[in-house]
């Protein structure tokens, strides 16, 4: 059952596997009227010149730092060769993931706001939430889907695939399930999520 926040707004987590349709949902739930929040973009304000992540990451791997600004690619290739670099680099973005964050959470004027947040339950985000819905796509639509963006081969996905939690267990934790199939099935799901929520939780 949702659970009403002590604020004025709804928070939404919207979370899913890599290629099962979260960002099209999310640009659906943009359409009707919610204030979305995407962790991948508040990752790239982050590592952009200016972003409050160069510096201290600066002083870890310089030579990831291209331009004033976080070199994704070297960035990758930092994690490959060295077994703690990411848990070094989470110490430092996750913190300031976070605070952007919250900043979209105080400016924000949406009666719905939307966290599009790709490992919301590995990272323990949920708890920000009121309620969480989890896009979802058979496997085999789901392969298709990554492999035809043309970014990485079947190694590369299973290796992303296998960093996350199965599909299986984040829908069994979601309060809502929305399967990306079609669109106009998608957005009909987002409408009933919004309806529900609309109603309080006094009506639900």
């Amino acid at each position: 059952m949702p659970r009403r926040n002590s604020g004025m707004s709804f928070h939404l987590g919207l979370t899913g596997s890599i290629g099962m349709g979260k960002s099209t949902t999310a640009s659906i739930f943009a359409d009707h009227g919610c204030a979305v929040w995407n962790a991948d973009d508040a990752v790239h304000r982050l590592y952009e010149k200016g972003g409050a992540a160069v510096d201290p990451l600066q002083k870890l791997f310089p030579d990831a730092i291209q331009a004033g600004a976080v070199d994704r690619a070297i960035l990758r290739n930092v994690i490959a060769a060295d077994p703690i670099a990411l848990t070094q680099i989470e110490a430092i973005v996750h913190p300031l993931v976070q605070a952007d964050r919250a900043a979209f959470r105080r400016a924000a004027q949406a009666e719905v706001l939307v966290f599009d947040v790709p490992l919301l339950f590995e990272t323990g985000t949920e708890t920000e939430m009121d309620a969480v819905a989890c896009v979802f796509v058979d496997a085999d639509e789901q392969r298709r889907r990554v492999l035809a963006r043309g970014t990485m081969d079947r190694a590369q996905y299973e290796q992303i695939l296998s960093k996350q939690m199965p599909i299986a267990d984040k829908l069994a934790r979601a309060d809502y399930k929305i399967e990306t199939d079609t669109m106009d099935h998608a957005v009909a799901q987002v409408r009933a999520v919004l309806a529900e929520i609309q109603k309080g939780p006094n009506n639900a």
